[in-house]
């Protein structure tokens, strides 16, 4: 019943200037993710997982590809007045995630629900909405902020909590400050805000329409509508580490990775592999859906044998002899030839690594073909006069730089 009085609105209109080069021609949540799935598949999953089948994706930056994916995949019963809809942005962009939302006030008055979920479109976890709508439904508040436990020194990364002495009514939230005070029984940590907000439907009205006549606002939900709320209504947190989800072991419960970094892209891929990965793509009881192309299955080629371990392989990969795969991500219709050696990297669609070559510690962009011989990862200057390079020294390599690397591979062909 709870299910019919709510809008879900995703906000999928990011351009993350974090993630460059991968973002150069593509939405943030239109990104590759774990081979076969783009970073809005979670969003959507636990939203139609949990049974909310009325839907509004926010677009703006790079729209049009995120709007044909969600054409193509993502098509729900119209006849049971079921949709997710993409709304791009109209004539001129949104200023921030609270303009995005008074822009699209009408949607929400058509369908008259009592409350409107507001999701981030770009993290990675699984989680189940409902009982964080019921926590919210019963404790009358007029928003509520799923949050979870990050470390005190990236709280300028987030929207910082606190709470009074009962723990759920929040009493200060501040967005990505400089400095923020640690939790009294965890020092170390701060209380996140994960993005995800359950609001009364009124109080959003009110809030967006009182923010967008102020002319010193950011038009943002977390620097501007949440301490709003704090300040003049009743706002709760949800402890996001309560939240379980049927098919969830005790070992990924609590699980979620902002991916907004090369660097955190790259972790949470690491963190899908393994005997005991940290976080699973299979679950039959909550699971995590995306669209794709019909393709073969992963190939191998005839010839001494190929090595893969703790990898993700997806269909239409060709594999030819004598190959090692190591702790890696493959997406669909990657080409690895002979000998060739591939470790910690992901390779995205349609990737093509030539006979000889090696690819360690890299993320390898869509359509991207390394040379025979060639040495990604290996050589550290080489690889900063070549491509991207990222703090914790991850080599981003696109089609763009692998042509610039042509000419000075020659040297290590095998």
């Amino acid at each position: 019943m709870i299910s019919r009085s709510v809008l879900a609105v995703v906000l999928a209109g990011g351009q993350g200037k974090r993630l460059l080069p991968l973002t150069m021609g593509r939405a943030k949540p239109n990104i590759p993710f774990g081979g076969m799935f783009r970073l809005i598949d979670f969003v959507l999953s636990n939203l139609t997982n949990a049974g909310y089948l009325k839907i509004v994706v926010l677009t703006q930056y790079q729209s049009r590809g995120l709007d044909r994916y969600l054409a193509r995949g993502w098509q729900l019963s119209s006849r049971a007045g079921h949709y997710i809809a993409p709304i791009p942005a109209q004539q001129q962009w949104f200023s921030g995630s609270a303009d995005a939302l008074f822009k699209n006030l009408q949607l929400m008055r058509e369908e008259l629900p009592d409350h409107v979920l507001v999701f981030g479109a770009d993290h990675v976890y699984r989680m189940d909405p409902a009982q964080m709508l019921a926590q919210h439904v019963e404790s009358g508040a007029d928003v509520t902020v799923a949050a979870i436990r990050q470390p005190r020194s990236q709280a300028h990364h987030f929207g910082v909590i606190e709470c009074g002495a009962g723990g759920r009514r929040i009493t200060r939230f501040v967005e990505k400050p400089s400095e923020a005070a640690g939790l009294p029984e965890a020092p170390h940590e701060v209380r996140a805000s994960m993005g995800n907000y359950v609001f009364r439907t009124q109080t959003l009205i009110d809030a967006v329409e009182q923010d967008a006549r102020d002319a010193a606002s950011r038009h943002d939900i977390g620097a501007d509508l949440i301490p709003m709320i704090v300040r003049d209504g009743r706002a709760e947190v949800y402890d996001f580490a309560r939240n379980q989800v049927p098919g969830v072991s005790a070992f990924e419960r609590g699980y979620w990775r902002d991916v907004g970094t090369l660097d955190a892209y790259y972790e949470a891929h690491m963190d899908l592999l393994g005997p005991d990965p940290a976080f699973t793509l299979h679950n039959a009881h909550w699971p995590i859906r995306t669209f794709h192309d019909e393709l073969a299955p992963v190939s191998f080629g005839r010839g001494l044998p190929c090595r893969t371990v703790d990898s993700l392989l997806s269909p239409g990969v060709a594999v030819a002899a004598d190959v090692d795969i190591t702790r890696s991500v493959l997406s669909p219709q990657v080409t690895l030839g002979e000998r060739a050696q591939v470790a910690d990297s992901i390779l995205m669609e349609n990737v093509r690594v030539g006979c000889d070559a090696i690819v360690r510690r890299a993320i390898v962009d869509r359509d991207a073909t390394i040379p025979e011989g060639a040495r990604i990862g290996v050589d550290p200057d080489l690889d900063r006069e070549l491509h991207t390079v990222t703090d914790d020294g991850i080599v981003i390599v696109t089609g763009r730089s692998v042509s610039r690397c042509t000419e000075p591979v020659r040297a290590f062909l095998v």
